[in-house]
């Protein structure tokens, strides 16, 4: 790929970056919520779907259920889980 057409410097990394770390607890705050809602969404599809008659429910429904314990995992790993 040729980079001739932008400056050197916009590539390397500022060395002067200023970390913030006040906004740490809010992004641990941000990904928690985000990943409840998706573990809240994926429940209420395996309701729907434990209501549904067709032959691929229950595939759905077990690969929802990996998807629920995957990310209540990333919670608990990541120490995201505020019941801990």
């Amino acid at each position: 790929m040729n980079n001739s057409a932008y400056p050197h410097n916009e590539y390397r990394p500022s060395t002067d970056r200023n970390v913030r770390l006040d906004h740490h607890d809010s992004v641990r705050s941000h990904v928690h919520q985000q990943v409840s809602t998706e573990v809240e969404r994926l429940e209420r599809r395996i309701e729907i779907l434990r209501l549904t008659q067709a032959p691929h429910v229950p595939v759905m429904i077990s690969a929802y259920e990996r998807m629920i314990d995957r990310k209540k995992n990333f919670l608990q790993k990541c120490d995201l889980d505020p019941q801990r």
